[in-house]
């Protein structure tokens, strides 16, 4: 049985039909991402998972248990922990409050102490930064922080929306070397991500998606010799 199985799930935004048929399944110890267009449903495909935006049909399997149903602040429970679009830190508190609200459902303290340590090894720039309000922080560093917080839930399934977005190319790559390395230490990850190229570098698999609906699904070794997801997304001719 997949961690993840998404089956045939239709998403709306009021009358505006988002998602058509989603499905998709994310094993144990995978990297899976989608990559498509802007518009093209990616980050929806995300909100539906986690319950930001449920969708009206279909069904969202996670470790055996449908949760289509559960609220979004229910997910974190369930073991699904999201890096929004954006960051989205909150900028007036700290780098370690935020991270503590990463750990917000949690009573576990010898536990959250090892995953804060496990954050800063990851991220060292966090730990220099610990008493900073995350407002004043540089993007990269904000992405640094929106990551960190999600990891402090111990999450089974990490959902990573456009973590490249807006940071220098040397960022870029130091992102997804983390990235690569949070995988190795244990946790699954659902990865949307603009930059179709580092995408497929470290992912298992891929799904293309074009206007709300999955048009391609294969490995990530396949889909970089595509040469029609060479040419729309890859920026190949």
């Amino acid at each position: 049985m997949a961690l993840l199985e998404v089956e045939d799930i239709h998403s709306y935004y009021g009358n505006i039909h988002a998602l058509r048929g989603v499905s998709l399944t994310v094993e144990e110890g995978e990297v899976v991402t989608l990559i498509g267009s802007n518009g093209a449903g990616k980050t929806t495909t995300l909100r539906s998972i986690n319950g930001i935006l449920p969708p009206r049909e279909g069904r969202i399997v996670f470790r055996g248990e449908e949760i289509q149903g559960v609220p979004a602040h229910g997910m974190v429970g369930k073991g699904i922990a999201q890096s929004p679009e954006g960051r989205k830190v909150f900028h007036r508190m700290t780098v370690l409050e935020n991270l503590e609200m990463g750990a917000y459902h949690r009573n576990d303290r010898a536990e959250i102490r090892q995953d804060m340590d496990r954050v800063f090894d990851l991220f060292p720039r966090l730990q220099e930064r610990v008493k900073q309000e995350a407002g004043t922080m540089s993007g990269g560093e904000q992405q640094m922080l929106a990551i960190g917080r999600a990891l402090m839930s111990r999450p089974k399934l990490l959902l990573l929306d456009e973590p490249s977005m807006g940071l220098a190319p040397v960022l870029v790559e130091r992102i997804f070397q983390i990235i690569e390395e949070i995988n190795k230490q244990g946790t699954t990850i659902l990865l949307v991500e603009q930059n179709a190229n580092v995408a497929l570098e470290i992912a298992t698999r891929g799904y293309v998606l074009e206007t709300g609906a999955v048009v391609n699904a294969a490995p990530a070794e396949k889909l970089r010799e595509d040469p029609k997801v060479r040419e729309a997304y890859l920026g190949e001719i």
